[in-house]
């Protein structure tokens, strides 16, 4: 099983001051201790559940943020959870990164899906279509990432794109990513009808939160394997990751794990069919806080997947 850091809240102890050293820290220290992917929010606004009902919190742009990460990384793979459509033309999506995977050696993950915070749209001026056309943007920029990262490699061979809501009179995408046929497209969402069918049709990872439950994390499972099996792709192709918040001690308590009660619940995971499981630590920004994940990486890593 593989083990990723989501770090979704950049209220720090020193501020805006020291929001550089403290991110290229915890980068660090997360990739020093095992994890082997990193993750932020794709938001220019905090989360009311993360900022406890309180948006104006710092938050930094997303790819920016990613692009700051990997100068200072070598190893972990890189990605938003999620990009919300609705914030880019596709076309730049997709050369934001593209950008990534060469500047970071071949690590950048597309992780996008329909966007849903109206909020933050109305605020910054944002368009915010009904939800039917939020899905129909979805399926378009993941059809047009496809083709750039296909067709796009040079002038000739860099061919329009025709949508109902997009047009691209040239898909052209120099350099192309270095990871080949294309990075990693995680699309997020539950949505059994669309989500979940696009995952099986153009996706390679899918996210699902872990507080849903067995049952329901079972459900969906076998709702994306009907989708693979209607359009004849293997599910074994897809990635099925996880999210989760928490705190790892070495004594537990107070809220906190063990790292005997955090392994079983990332072996239960991985007995459900999850490969890659994303957690969000709220002391991330203490200065001892991986020293606990160091040894408990290892541990996660040997955990066998089921159907795997």
């Amino acid at each position: 099983m593989r083990l990723g850091l989501q770090v979704n809240n950049f209220n720090w102890p020193g501020g805006p001051a020291t929001l550089g050293a403290d991110l290229a820290r915890i980068a660090r220290n997360a990739e020093g201790a095992g994890f082997d992917s990193f993750w932020v929010m794709d938001h220019f606004f905090q989360l009311g559940p993360v900022g406890h009902g309180v948006t104006d919190q710092n938050m930094l742009e997303a790819y920016t943020t990613l692009g700051f990460v990997a100068g200072v990384t070598s190893k972990m793979m890189l990605g938003t959870m999620v990009t919300g459509v609705t914030y880019r033309h596709p076309g730049i999506l997709a050369k934001e990164v593209t950008t990534l995977d060469v500047l970071s050696g071949g690590r950048a993950y597309l992780g996008i899906g329909a966007a849903w915070f109206e909020e933050e749209h109305h605020s910054l001026g944002i368009d915010f279509p009904s939800t039917k056309e939020r899905f129909e943007l979805l399926e378009e920029a993941l059809q047009i990432a496809h083709q750039m990262w296909q067709d796009g490699g040079n002038f000739d061979e860099a061919k329009p794109y025709e949508g109902k809501h997009y047009h691209l009179t040239r898909t052209l995408n120099v350099p192309q990513a270095l990871q080949r046929p294309h990075p990693p497209i995680l699309i997020g969402g539950t949505g059994e009808q669309k989500t979940l069918r696009m995952v099986a049709q153009y996706g390679d990872a899918c996210n699902l939160f872990a507080r849903l439950g067995d049952e329901a994390l079972r459900h969906k499972l076998d709702v994306l394997r009907g989708h693979c099996e209607r359009l004849g792709r293997p599910y074994t192709d897809i990635e099925k990751t996880s999210l989760d918040q928490l705190v790892v001690t070495r004594d537990g308590g107070n809220g906190t794990l063990t790292p005997q009660q955090a392994l079983e619940q990332f072996k239960h995971l991985a007995d459900l069919g999850f490969d890659h499981a994303l957690v969000g630590l709220r002391n991330v920004a203490e200065p001892h806080a991986f020293e606990v994940w160091a040894e408990l990486a290892p541990q996660i890593h040997a955990l066998p997947v089921a159907g795997r």
